[in-house]
């Protein structure tokens, strides 16, 4: 059942979305990554209208979600994709600047996955990064049902 997931990086800076891809890439990955801007831009690729493009049943998905984006921020994208059935078991990686104890406690409660504070520092963040890339070649992750 070892199907690499497909990384969905949620994250407005796209200076940290492209340090994040960079460094998972050279952690190993070879992981096809794809960036959202917004946490509705992903929204609509979990939960989409007519004709949009959107997953695909049976493909492995892992999110790396940023809180604090524009139109739907990283909490709700959780508590959104945790609420459905067919996404419950897909794995949510809280990748963030937060450290507010309270935050970390909700977004566990919703049942993110890992929760990761981002350095501020550049090489710590590449460091966490690639060490990150390194914990993802482990995972199993089961495929979509539904889509």
């Amino acid at each position: 059942m070892k199907n690499a997931p497909i990384i969905l990086i949620v994250e407005d800076d796209e200076g940290h979305a492209i340090l994040i891809r960079q460094n998972l890439e050279a952690a190993g990955l070879s992981n096809r990554m794809e960036h959202f801007r917004d946490g509705q831009a992903v929204l609509d690729f979990f939960f989409p209208k007519a004709g949009a493009a959107a997953r695909a049943r049976g493909e492995v998905y892992l999110v790396l979600l940023d809180i604090r984006m524009p139109k739907v921020d990283g909490i709700e994208v959780l508590r959104r994709l945790k609420a459905d059935a067919e996404l419950r078991t897909m794995p949510v990686i809280m990748l963030t600047t937060t450290d507010d104890v309270r935050e970390v406690e909700r977004c566990h409660q919703l049942g993110c996955s890992v929760y990761i504070q981002k350095p501020v520092d550049y090489d710590r963040f590449a460091e966490a990064i690639r060490r990150l890339g390194l914990f993802v070649t482990l995972l199993l992750v089961p495929p979509l049902k539904g889509g």
